[in-house]
């Protein structure tokens, strides 16, 4: 008799534990039918996916559109009070400019500035010192008041 020779394996070439309990199952002596084939399906988006798609764009479109209204808006405010600040800083240099001590009252004057047409309403009060006024003035655009400026005028 001749006596086989086995060749030791290396310990890197040795099957882990895992592919040795692989030799253990048993698989079973009867054919298994074969996988249903599923029907060629079109690879793209169905047409409720574009619809939630389409959805989420569009309101995320209104808010961007909401959101530059909003300073288109605040842009055109500001500009208001520019021109309302302007014309009431012109009507209370012109009144300290004046040679004459303001007279007590109210008076409505025309402002227009950049094609806008603001009125002024100026309103000149005495105070408990007879060297000052108070010099209150309103810039209005129509009949929405704008600006509100007091200040005072000495007599020298």
């Amino acid at each position: 008799m001749k006596r086989r020779e086995t060749k030791s394996i290396p310990q890197a070439q040795k099957p882990s534990s895992r592919h040795c309990l692989n030799a253990y199952i048993r698989l079973p002596k009867f054919p298994l039918p074969a996988p249903r084939q599923q029907p060629h399906l079109s690879k793209g988006f169905t047409l409720i996916e574009v619809l939630v798609a389409l959805f989420i764009l569009s309101i995320s479109v209104l808010a961007g559109l909401r959101a530059a209204a909003g300073m288109t808006l605040n842009a055109e405010r500001q500009w208001q009070m520019l021109l309302a600040q302007t014309c009431a800083d012109n009507a209370m240099v012109q009144l300290r400019l004046s040679p004459q001590f303001a007279n007590l009252g109210e008076q409505d004057l025309r402002c227009p500035q950049a094609g806008l047409a603001l009125r002024l309403r100026l309103t000149v009060a005495a105070t408990p010192n007879p060297s000052f006024r108070r010099v209150d003035v309103q810039v209005m655009n129509r009949d929405t008041p704008l600006l509100r400026v007091t200040g005072l005028q000495g007599r020298y």
